[in-house]
């Protein structure tokens, strides 16, 4: 690899790793090209890329940065995973594309808003629903009690209108 291309590489990792809130670490051994172009697709379709680097040009990369240290990660054939859009929805890509593929690739680390996660926290956060589903909870938890609260004062309008309804029977009647 020439110089240029190396400072190239490096360059695009950095950009790469400023814009994506979330980056996860894999080792891919074991996956053929084929393989590996699914889950590129995959990975692309759940607002991620997917990189392959040589670990020494990644750690120039991470220099100067505030990020944890990645030496223990780095090391072996390593794919990183740059999530954009969304910080579930690429590591369940990786989970279910892993589960497809004899558990490859296998996620080394994490990168969540600048901390370091485990691979088993990188799995728990796949388990988590997609963001749009947790704004709908939200939305539903938060709209429960202003509706039980309406259904309350509307329960008691329609008692208040029967016994007025009553009231206006007997004297009527009387």
């Amino acid at each position: 690899m020439r110089r240029t291309d190396k400072e190239a590489f490096i360059a695009r990792f950095r950009e790469r790793l400023d814009r994506a809130p979330v980056m996860y670490l894999t080792d891919f051994t074991g996956l053929d090209v084929k393989s590996i172009t699914v889950l590129r697709q995959n990975l692309r379709d759940s607002g991620a890329d997917f990189l392959v680097g040589k670990n020494r040009l990644v750690k120039l990369a991470l220099q100067g940065s505030d990020l944890p240290d990645l030496g223990e990660a780095l090391t072996g054939p390593t794919g990183f995973v740059f999530g954009y859009e969304d910080v579930v929805a690429p590591a369940r890509a990786l989970s279910e594309f892993a589960k497809a593929h004899q558990d490859r690739p296998a996620v080394k680390a994490g990168v969540l808003e600048r901390k370091l996660l485990g691979p088993e926290q990188v799995s728990q956060l796949a388990l988590l629903p997609s963001r749009e589903v947790l704004l709908a909870q939200v939305a539903g938890t938060l709209q429960a009690p202003v509706a039980a609260l309406a259904q309350a004062l509307g329960g008691k309008l329609q008692e208040m209108a029967g016994l007025l309804e009553a009231l206006g029977e007997e004297r009527g009647g009387a």
